[in-house]
């Protein structure tokens, strides 16, 4: 009987990769770690993300529900930081297990999502060694409930309302500058960047998009995406239908060039309660 395969080996010394995709003897990150991943949280949510052409994944999702809430966060590296992946993944972490915990708590949407930013941002510049060696991300959040939608976000990804009919909406504003530079992002060498919140309240039952710039450098414009989930087989199981839309996002960047990391996680909306 053949027993479970070890770790693998590392691509530059051949040593013992670590859990976090970094070799045990050399210290170098594997190119193969995090290249592609795929998320679901029941019918409700599902997320892909993919390094695209460049060598590494910097870019990270976590999706999780508490009660009637559903949570997702979705985080970009920075590039030109050192360790961006790991900037992400922490944030991420950080940002869905505190806006769990604040919507069980009852705390209003606006706020847990303030609070969860900055407890994301905190976590990400205590990876510092300083802050000329800061690792950094951006940050965007949404939560769904049965009386609406809210999102946060730091930086340059995005959320999107997809209604399944009506107008689709961009719910978030980029903080860049006219040359498309970051002017907030979380790191040690950010400082105490606030997040943007905005709500929305659906008339019909739709989808959350929430993504990285990988997939919006091609195609920007919010119908746009929902058009490229229209052109999807009709014959989806129910239950597959979320992952097989984020999978049409992903493949879209791809065909499109595929140059950054993309990420693209789906949180289904329900039909507003009646006298909403």
């Amino acid at each position: 009987m053949t027993g479970p395969a070890g770790p693998p080996d590392c691509v530059a010394c051949g040593g013992t990769v670590a859990p976090d995709g970094f070799c045990w003897d050399c210290g170098e990150l594997q190119p193969s770690f995090r290249a592609h991943l795929e998320t679901t949280l029941g019918t409700g949510a599902a997320g892909v993300s993919d390094r695209g052409r460049r060598g590494l994944n910097q870019d990270a999702m976590a999706v999780t529900g508490s009660g009637e809430w559903t949570i997702g966060v979705v985080c970009d590296g920075v590039s030109m930081s050192p360790r961006a992946e790991r900037a992400a993944q922490v944030a991420a972490t950080v940002g869905a297990a505190r806006l769990t915990k604040g919507l069980r708590e009852g705390t209003l949407p606006e706020t847990v999502l303030t609070d969860a930013a900055a407890s994301a941002g905190r976590a990400v510049g205590a990876l510092a060694a300083s802050v000329d060696a800061a690792p950094a991300c951006t940050y965007v959040a949404g939560i769904v409930g049965p009386e609406g939608i809210w999102c946060a976000w730091i930086g340059d990804s995005r959320a999107y309302w997809l209604p399944d009919e009506g107008t689709c909406v961009a719910m978030t504003e980029d903080d860049s500058d006219q040359r498309e530079a970051l002017t907030a992002w979380l790191g040690a060498d950010a400082g105490e960047p606030r997040a943007q919140v905005r709500s929305y309240r659906p008339r019909g039952p739709g989808r959350l998009l929430l993504c990285t710039d990988g997939l919006t450098r091609h195609q920007p414009d919010a119908g746009g995406l929902r058009a490229v989930l229209t052109r999807r087989r009709r014959s989806t199981p129910a239950d597959l239908r979320l992952l097989e839309d984020a999978r049409a996002l992903i493949g879209y960047g791809m065909d499109a060039g595929g140059q950054d990391n993309i990420t693209a996680l789906l949180i289904r909306t329900p039909q507003p309660r009646r006298g909403y």
